[in-house]
């Protein structure tokens, strides 16, 4: 079970790590690459083997770092980051878009707005539950939900087939959401998903 935690520091990343998150994304809008960089490796200090890390938008950053690069859909990188080895994620809000990010060799999709989000003012349309379900029964690679997304309606985003959730406003409720996650995966492992 996939529980992406994205923040903007390095305190954050290792507390996230600590408490849950499997992935940790720093997003570090507005930030140059070096500072990127210098922040990346106090995460990868504190977060150590606990978690995956993930830089957003950077992939120079992310070269540098040996970690992974989330791209969205406008982000350039996903050719180079293939030809040099690093693993990236990719945004997606539609069916085509989620097949183009598996086709181009996306380790994960994050999909969504799930629903509307005050965290990215420029998400696209939200998708609800139903894309969400849609984009997971057309990909063959992991769907992470974003986009909305907390303690009260995270297991739905399982139970519409997402392999995981992406928070950042619900960061603090990491250890809650983590045991609501797995409720859901044990209750889906009994025949309660449908994908």
């Amino acid at each position: 079970m996939i529980l992406h935690a994205i923040v903007a520091d390095a305190g954050a990343a290792a507390w996230a790590a600590r408490n849950g998150a499997s992935v940790v994304q720093l997003r570090l809008k507005d930030t140059p690459t070096a500072r990127r960089v210098q922040v990346g490796r106090q995460a990868i200090a504190g977060v150590r083997d606990l978690a995956m890390i993930v830089i957003n938008d950077d992939l120079e950053a992310a070269r540098a770092l040996g970690v992974a690069v989330h791209l969205g859909q406008d982000d350039p990188g996903a050719e180079s980051a293939r030809g040099a080895g690093i693993p990236f994620g990719r945004s997606a809000g539609s069916l085509e878009e989620a097949r183009a990010a598996e086709a181009e060799g996306a380790l994960y999709i994050g999909a969504g707005p799930v629903w509307e989000t005050p965290s990215k003012l420029d998400a696209g349309p939200a998708i609800g539950l139903e894309g969400l379900g849609a984009i997971c029964r057309a990909v063959g690679i992991p769907v992470v939900a974003i986009g909305g997304v907390d303690l009260t309606n995270a297991a739905a985003c399982i139970t519409a087939g997402a392999a995981g959730v992406a928070v950042i406003r619900a960061v603090t409720e990491l250890p809650r959401l983590r045991a609501a996650l797995d409720a859901a995966v044990e209750e889906a492992g009994a025949g309660g998903r449908e994908r």
